[in-house]
């Protein structure tokens, strides 16, 4: 009795040790804690939180493809705005290019102010090769902002134009540049030291200084802004007044420029207007017209010719994303051949 209550013991106690060995195996790890993204809305919408940081990030951009007409396929040299892959050679009366713009936002709160790392790439495919497609990567811009402070490659003040397609205002509009912008509302003054080297072929070593003074009240709003190129030891200065007018807006431009520079080359002075329509929420229709007086005849001094341009730009919102741009200019220089150029847009922004 006594060893079969030994057996039955022992038998029971084997079970045991397998049993607890068994369950051991099976038991699951502690899972890992995770973080997911969270939605920042401090800066506007389509940022969130980088994880493990307080640094809100946003990516956008867009796809487009266009197809350019005209004399060579490109504008003329007062037209900055139809534009296709930098450094394209034209060989035909109409080219057909792609484009995929993407950006980076990078943005904190700091005791100084909003702290902000913006980069932006252009990637252009003008046709399958190496001039037509890989060569045409740009870099758009690179910029670090404190507060009103901001350093690095990014569009000037000059960049800024009337709505749609017909005007030009600005000769070479982004530079590697230090910008410092007061925003008090209602009321904005700014200054930037521009570095102007490569603008044109003779300057080697070209420091240009511009400054805006802009104020808004209601739908209505006026810049006012200078810049001088240290190296031609020239100028120029220009006005931009924009008013909401019935079902659309309402815009005018001027300048003036001393002699050819880099912030204004193609007159000593334009007239610019547009007003843009906004037929429906989907559809704006927008006519412009720009006179240039004396256009440049060298690299220093302005002639006695004149030039004009008219057009009609159309925007189509397909859908949420989605929209088609149309821009059909006729231009007419003294001594010169009159042409109708343009392009045809379809672009996705996301």
């Amino acid at each position: 009795m006594n060893i079969k209550s030994l057996l039955l013991g022992s038998a029971a106690a084997l079970a045991a040790v397998s049993g607890a060995q068994a369950a051991d195996a099976i038991v699951a790890a502690e899972p890992e804690p995770m973080e997911y993204v969270r939605v920042c809305d401090a800066f506007g919408t389509g940022y969130f939180y980088i994880p493990g940081t307080e640094t809100c990030l946003k990516l956008s951009g867009f796809i487009r493809v266009q197809g350019s007409f005209g004399r060579d396929a490109v504008t003329s040299r007062y037209n900055g705005n139809v534009d296709g892959p930098a450094g394209t050679v034209a060989t035909s009366d109409w080219d057909v290019f792609s484009r995929a713009y993407v950006a980076w936002d990078a943005k904190s709160d700091t005791e100084y102010g909003t702290l902000t790392g913006f980069f932006a790439a252009e990637f252009n495919a003008d046709n399958d090769s190496d001039i037509g497609d890989s060569d045409f990567i740009d870099v758009d811009e690179a910029y670090i902002q404190l507060g009103g402070l901001k350093a690095g490659f990014f569009y000037s003040w000059w960049d800024k134009g009337l709505n749609g397609e017909t005007d030009t205002l600005g000769n070479f509009t982004e530079f590697n540049s230090i910008a410092y912008l007061y925003d008090g509302g209602t009321f904005q003054a700014g200054v930037s030291v521009d570095e102007l080297e490569g603008t044109v072929t003779t300057r080697d070593n070209g420091v240009g200084i511009a400054g805006i003074v802009s104020a808004s009240l209601g739908g209505v709003s006026f810049d006012l802004l200078g810049g001088f190129d240290t190296e031609m030891e020239e100028g120029a200065i220009r006005g931009l007044l924009s008013a909401d007018l019935g079902p659309g807006v309402f815009q005018i431009a001027g300048i003036w420029a001393s002699n050819p520079n880099a912030y204004w080359a193609q007159s000593e002075w334009t007239v610019a207007a547009s007003y843009r329509f906004n037929a429906t929420d989907k559809l704006a229709i927008t006519p412009g017209a720009q006179y240039f007086g004396s256009l440049q005849d060298s690299l220093t001094s302005f002639g006695n010719d004149d030039a004009w341009r008219a057009g009609v730009t159309v925007d189509y919102k397909i859908t949420e994303g989605l929209a088609t741009r149309v821009s059909v200019q006729y231009e007419d220089e003294d001594n010169g051949d009159d042409q109708v150029f343009g392009f045809v847009r379809l672009q996705r922004d996301f």
